[in-house]
């Protein structure tokens, strides 16, 4: 498992060749002849009792799916399977892009910057002050609890008494005798009261 993994993620860009039995810089033309000459030979109708062929088979047809289809071809040749993998995730347009901050010196050129900056030594002490001594923490006004976690039950108490304590009461109950037919059909005055 570990090596088919390997063979997958490899940088080198042979392997699909290899598979059609051709060379690396192969035209369009030789991929298709070589193709249906192995695709004739291990086809599952032709090796009904052979489960090896129906695995070469498969192999035979990603291999000519990639190599036929043009950016595939072109990702697979500059950067291997890798390559195809990167642009599964991120997308064809963002391949190059991903390798080239992959690169040694990308990596090195933003670890240099953010030194000569100090970016890095200004985040860390920003999140150890707030966060992990705390003492840029802000702290609440002298005498007053604060209350961090409050119940549904008990916010929904509270506002109703506020509500009440203003002088305004909640309507609970929805109108009885209202459908939709009657208020389309219904007289030329309008009622919003609610029975209580």
């Amino acid at each position: 498992m570990a090596e088919q993994r390997q063979r997958t993620l490899s940088t080198s860009g042979e392997a699909l060749y290899e598979i059609l039995a051709l060379e690396k810089g192969a035209t369009h033309d030789e991929i298709k002849k070589s193709y249906r000459k192995l695709a004739l030979k291990y086809h599952p109708d032709k090796n009904p009792d052979n489960p090896e062929a129906a695995e070469k088979f498969k192999e035979i047809n990603s291999a000519h799916a990639t190599l036929t289809d043009l950016s595939k071809r072109n990702i697979y040749d500059k950067y291997g399977s890798l390559g195809l993998y990167v642009a599964e995730q991120f997308g064809e347009e963002n391949v190059n892009t991903y390798f080239m901050l992959s690169s040694w010196w990308a990596k090195g050129l933003f670890a240099v910057c953010g030194l000569l900056t100090g970016c890095y030594l200004c985040c860390c002490l920003c999140c150890c002050f707030n966060c992990c001594c705390g003492k840029c923490k802000p702290k609440a006004p002298e005498g007053e609890q604060q209350e961090f976690c409050v119940s549904p039950e008990d916010l929904e108490e509270q506002i109703k008494n506020d509500m009440e304590r203003d002088g305004e009461t909640p309507i609970t109950l929805q109108p009885t005798n209202v459908t939709e037919k009657t208020q389309l059909i219904g007289d030329s005055h309008r009622s919003y009261r609610t029975e209580s």
